[in-house]
């Protein structure tokens, strides 16, 4: 296995006036950059050709524990790196994990800087236009974290002036909270752990949030009695990532996601990084 960091692409197509003809052939030029983008089947490496080369490129994002990041020794680490490596396993090939932001995810497919995406994909139908999906991998819960203190029994409870919501500078929740729950005020902090701190310190009643990825930092704050409500406000869908119509490496991770849903292998490797199973639990579906 090796890590492969994340490019950056620059252009300098429109710098200076140039004549009309220059500029009609920089505007030809991207065009047909964007033509490639557009057309990923084209581009993506097919199953064999991954077996033959005896390496398949996986990206993940480095910056999203315990999903994936870099250890103390400078190692990736994570579920995703597990399953990653237990893909790898199964194509009898090579590991290249590959280092993308979020925002990297889709287009390093569509560019086949990468044979498939992890790093919670969630399944979205703009999304679908672009790339294609395997089955679900795992969930994603929009639920409420909180303490006894708040004595609420439902996320609907929360929509009060009377209470205090905190969330993560820039989360995609933090305008989806504004159309739900508009009532409530809400504190602003710049990192994952520090929203379940100013639970802890009573700056905040509650956290909106994915709660599977944040009820491992309420672990730091053993004195409070913490709460997560029974009733999600969402449940979405994350899978694996593969390029647009690379219909025969989707089908082998389909079937491949199967045996490892069916054995517990998924379960168990969550339990492992996140300390408490799924919020909302995957069925295994042999169909696809």
């Amino acid at each position: 296995m090796f890590v492969k960091p994340a490019g950056r692409f620059s252009s300098t197509l429109f710098r200076g006036s140039g004549t009309l003809q220059n500029r009609f052939t920089a505007i030809c030029l991207l065009a047909a950059l964007l033509a490639g983008l557009a057309a990923p089947s084209a581009l993506a490496r097919d199953l064999d050709e991954i077996i033959s080369d005896g390496t398949i490129r996986i990206g993940v994002n480095p910056n999203f524990p315990p999903m994936s990041s870099f250890s103390l020794t400078n190692q990736l680490e994570g579920f995703d790196i597990d399953i990653g490596n237990r893909i790898g396993k199964a194509l009898a090939v090579d590991v290249e994990l590959v280092t993308t932001e979020t925002a990297q995810r889709v287009p390093f497919l569509v560019s086949n800087r990468i044979d498939i995406a992890l790093g919670a994909l969630t399944r979205t139908p703009a999304r679908a236009k672009l790339i294609s999906y395997t089955l679900p991998l795992h969930s994603e819960t929009m639920g409420v974290i909180t303490t006894d203190k708040a004595g609420i029994s439902s996320w609907k409870d929360l929509n009060s002036e009377d209470f205090t919501l905190v969330n993560m500078r820039g989360n995609l929740s933090v305008s989806l909270l504004k159309e739900r729950l508009p009532k409530p005020r809400v504190l602003l902090v710049d990192g994952n752990a520090d929203t379940i701190r100013a639970i802890a310190q009573g700056r905040a009643d509650a956290l909106v949030e994915n709660v599977d990825f944040f009820l491992r930092f309420t672990k730091n704050y053993p004195n409070v009695r913490w709460q997560v409500l029974d009733d999600p406000i969402h449940v979405a869908w994350c899978s694996i990532g593969v390029g647009k119509g690379n219909y025969e490496l989707r089908d082998f991770l389909n079937i491949l996601l199967y045996d490892l849903h069916s054995s517990g292998y998924i379960d168990e490797t969550w339990r492992r990084w996140y300390g408490t199973p799924m919020a909302a639990p995957l069925e295994p579906d042999p169909t696809f």
